[in-house]
């Protein structure tokens, strides 16, 4: 199977002010095109051709990295613009929000754990809400590793490569993770994953 570029979901504008035009323009239009033109390059003529990206993902992780860093980014960046929208954030749908709260104690106290993982994580690479073992968690890995490849199902995620965010906050990644959470998390996308993954 061969990668491409999706279309962002929404207009290169439409996440401002939380997320600028400029931004989305050089985040999803040269970064995450080049994962999908590097990783069509690293897969070919290997043992990868042919396996959904989710197959290729779990196993190039520590066996082939010019396979895996593409194609695990590529399929970071494929949730990530959905798990963002226009008018985002606000109240999250019931039993995502009952879940939440069975797993953290309430909503405010996972939007603070999911900040610090974010905050947390040194360098660049990704904070997450996952599902393992049919609980809810929060993780963060460096690069471009996934809860997929820990055995995890991924039900939200951030990006936080200096790329997403320093245009538009420079060097406060804790103010990019609360407007994350605050403005722009797609609730719905997420609730529609969480189900899916306790299926």
């Amino acid at each position: 199977m061969s990668f491409t570029l999706p279309d962002l979901p929404y207009a290169h504008d439409a996440l401002q002010p939380f997320m600028s035009k400029e931004t989305l323009e050089f985040h999803h239009d040269k970064h995450h095109l080049a994962y999908v033109t590097n990783g069509n390059n690293a897969i070919k003529g290997t043992e990868f051709e042919g396996k959904s990206l989710e197959e290729i993902v779990k196993a190039s992780f520590g066996k082939n990295p010019a396979v895996f860093n593409n194609a695990g980014q590529h399929y970071n960046h494929l949730h990530f613009w959905k798990w963002m929208k226009p008018n985002g954030g606000g109240k999250l749908p019931g039993a995502l929000e009952k879940a939440i709260v069975d797993s953290f104690g309430s909503v405010e106290k996972f939007k603070e754990d999911f900040v610090a993982a974010g905050v947390g994580q040194f360098g660049s690479g990704w904070a997450w809400l996952e599902v393992k073992g049919g609980k809810l968690a929060i993780s963060k890995t460096p690069n471009g590793e996934s809860p997929l490849v820990h055995g995890a199902t991924p039900i939200l995620g951030v990006d936080v490569w200096e790329h997403s965010y320093y245009i538009d906050y420079r060097n406060r990644r804790p103010d990019y993770l609360k407007a994350f959470l605050e403005s722009l998390v797609n609730w719905d996308y997420v609730a529609e994953l969480y189900d899916g993954a306790k299926a």
